[in-house]
């Protein structure tokens, strides 16, 4: 199996387990008299091997992830760290040039008397490092969406 399938499993135990809990949860009780329309109990034992089936695929993957690497030479582990980090810069240079921007409020004074609402930052260079950054983000995705389906699951 690839590391993208797996991957792909991942999510998809992760949502069958989501949809359990919420079955769990709406027949965990009735009323007397009535049935439950689903197990409760059948369902949580299902939760549970759904649960033992994603431990074992999630630390196939992180195994996986820390011995394959790149043709940089960094190992996907590192490479989805900087992926993660390149994320939150961007949405920080993307939100600082939105505020600094003001919405379209810059400069507008409804009279004379009022103060100027001044931009602290130079919002050009800010989206300009905001596009920068989302740019090295695309290519780092790319080789690590190319990475996950070259590399082998490790057993």
């Amino acid at each position: 199996m690839k590391l993208a399938e797996a991957l792909s499993s991942r999510s998809e135990a992760i949502k069958k387990l989501e949809s359990l809990r919420t079955r769990i949860r709406a027949n965990a009780l009735y009323q007397e008299g009535d049935k439950p329309q689903e197990d409760a109990s059948a369902l949580l034992d299902e939760a549970s091997e759904v649960l033992a089936s994603l431990e074992d695929l999630t630390r196939r993957i992180n195994v996986t992830n820390t011995a394959a690497t790149l043709e940089s030479g960094q190992t996907l582990t590192a490479a989805i760290a900087r992926r993660d980090h390149l994320r939150q810069k961007a949405s920080l240079l993307s939100s600082a040039a939105d505020a600094a921007s003001g919405n379209g409020l810059s400069g507008i004074r409804q009279m004379r008397s009022e103060l100027r609402v001044m931009s602290a930052l130079d919002v050009q260079r800010v989206r300009g490092d905001a596009d920068s950054v989302a740019r090295e983000l695309r290519q780092l995705d790319l080789q690590i969406q190319e990475a996950n389906w070259r590399f082998d699951l490790v057993e």
